[in-house]
């Protein structure tokens, strides 16, 4: 039986691997500055950002948007 692969930062001009990443830098904004009183909106913007080199929001800067809101929606932040 083989074992699973290690967890990896490996990204991927995808939209998967540009959720994973999107979610790491929003939860590491949150961890290093929690009382940081910006809106959604805001830190949405930032945290794009953050994310901005990311190949799939190279290629695709809408849907990466797309994909980044839905993460919010999704996980209710």
């Amino acid at each position: 039986m083989q074992q699973p692969q290690p967890f990896t930062d490996r990204t991927f001009n995808n939209a998967d691997s540009f959720a994973q990443a999107f979610d790491k830098a929003w939860q590491e904004h949150a961890r290093r500055e929690p009382g940081h009183g910006l809106s959604s909106a805001d830190k949405l913007e930032l945290i794009l950002t953050c994310v901005a080199d990311h190949p799939f929001c190279l290629d695709d800067p809408g849907q990466a948007r797309q994909v980044a809101e839905f993460r919010l929606r999704l996980l209710g932040l």
